[in-house]
């Protein structure tokens, strides 16, 4: 589980985050929402400590991020699994080596253990006989695929996902939700999705954070979002017309 109590960020004399209070449980997918400068990313990246928060706690099972050293930090570091929007896989290492990089980084596993655990990420997100290509060699979802894998070598406790259907077809997007969701499950993993994408917000979405203008606007479940009379939620949700009217027609 992680806690975030009362998280202010600014960048010179901007206020970015706004006193952001909230609770992501294990085993469920935690949706963070709003549109672009809301504040959501900011947020994100002061959790895994790519930025220093203002003032603040974040609490990973109690253990406040926030105010440890970076040395202190380490140990929650390995717990923490990333799914970057672009995949950020190295263009020079094969599949296998990048799925490997950070059991490399920070065990002393031998070899065939690594690869035996390479083998399992790459299997669990449906990827078989793909270690020794390259990232140019596959399409897009299968780069989102294998970021998968390598967010989950480490057996991570915590697990973020920045955009994870970004660039990708509808289709495809569906996969990588379930996939998500899956794992989350699976491993009772905490895991916290940014993203645009509406349809993940209503199949995935266990808790939902809506940002607006680094504020903390509303909180809920994908079945709450659908009821709700928050005006700026629901400007946000049902920007589109026609999804506005399918959820209309359906009664949903």
């Amino acid at each position: 589980m992680i806690e975030i109590k009362d998280i202010y960020k600014s960048f010179d004399d901007k206020q970015v985050l706004k006193g952001i209070t909230s609770t992501f449980k294990e085993g469920s997918c935690n949706l963070i929402i709003g549109a672009s400068g809301s504040g959501k990313t900011t947020l994100i990246k002061c959790m895994v400590g790519l930025h220093e928060v203002d003032s603040g706690e974040i609490l990973y099972n109690d253990r406040d991020f926030a105010n440890l050293d970076f040395h202190e930090r380490i140990p929650i570091r390995k717990e923490i699994g990333m799914l970057f929007q672009g995949s950020a896989l190295f263009d020079s290492l094969t599949v296998q080596e990048n799925v490997m990089f950070s059991l490399n980084m920070f065990t002393e596993m031998p070899n065939s253990e690594k690869l035996d655990r390479v083998n399992f990420c790459l299997s669990r997100v449906n990827l078989e006989n793909v270690n020794k290509k390259f990232p140019a060699e596959l399409s897009g979802g299968m780069k989102k695929r294998v970021g998968i894998a390598r967010a989950i070598a480490m057996q991570p406790k915590y697990l973020y996902c920045d955009e994870p259907n970004s660039g990708l077809d509808p289709k495809t997007s569906i996969v990588i939700d379930n996939l998500i969701k899956e794992i989350t499950e699976e491993y009772n993993i905490t895991t916290i999705v940014n993203t645009h994408d509406m349809n993940s917000v209503m199949e995935i979405g266990d808790n939902i954070l809506f940002l607006h203008k680094g504020e903390k606007w509303w909180e809920g479940s994908s079945k709450d979002i659908r009821h709700t009379h928050n005006k700026e939620l629901n400007d946000f949700v049902f920007a589109s017309k026609f999804f506005k009217e399918a959820m209309e027609s359906n009664n949903l």
